[in-house]
């Protein structure tokens, strides 16, 4: 099926051509945590149907915004991930959920939530910090772990190649704050509402200046 076009000349309007149907931005979102399974991106899409899905996925194959592979053996399954171009969509994907933090109100019923969908608000936030590191965060949903400076973006679960440079544990309430943006992840740690470890210096900077004057 030939792409659909606005049929405008204007940079916006092209990057809707590609990006502007829906679910496409939200697969972008998982895909941003690096190579994943068809199987996966469903589990994690809820209400997207098997249909929709995999023609959002040939849509985003042939406009260049992924590409699919097979693993080696002994996993031998297929997986997509993006290419360059699609990982350039983070700054746009980082400032729709800016905007669109104050929509979120408080969690209806009906609302599907993955721990790892916070990801993207923390990493705005801790990108401000202009520090490099792992920061690993477990909500009462689950955990994820967040590359500030590095690839891929984040990641579900907990972080396994080694230590990681900040852990921080939120519960569903500050989670929920966060999110909508009430409450900076700096104002947590440092009201009190969030434990962090770590001993780096994205730890000591959301930390904040040691009252006693100390370099601990």
């Amino acid at each position: 099926m030939p792409r659909r076009s606005y049929d405008q000349y204007c940079a916006a309007a092209r990057a809707l051509d590609a990006v502007g149907d829906r679910w496409t931005l939200l697969i972008v979102r998982e895909l941003l945590a690096g190579p994943r399974r068809y199987t996966d991106l469903h589990a994690d899409l809820p209400g997207v149907s098997t249909d929709m899905l995999a023609t959002r996925l040939k849509d985003m194959e042939r406009d260049g915004l992924a590409t699919r592979r097979r693993l080696p053996a002994p996993a031998s399954a297929y997986v997509y991930e993006l290419t360059g171009r699609g990982q350039g969509l983070l700054p746009v994907l980082l400032a729709l959920g800016e905007w669109g933090a104050p929509e979120l109100g408080e969690r209806r019923p009906t609302d599907a939530v993955r721990a790892h969908w916070l990801a993207l608000p923390l990493l705005r936030e801790l990108a401000e910090f202009g520090e490099p590191g792992v920061v690993e965060v477990r909500l009462d949903e689950g955990a994820f772990h967040v590359r500030v400076g590095g690839e891929p973006v984040y990641g579900e679960g907990a972080y396994t190649q080694g230590e990681p440079d900040v852990r921080i544990v939120l519960d569903g309430e500050v989670g929920g704050d966060v999110a909508r943006g009430a409450v900076r992840l700096v104002e947590a740690v440092r009201g009190g509402r969030a434990d962090v470890a770590g001993d780096g210096a994205l730890a000591k900077v959301l930390r904040g200046p040691n009252p006693s004057g100390s370099s601990n």
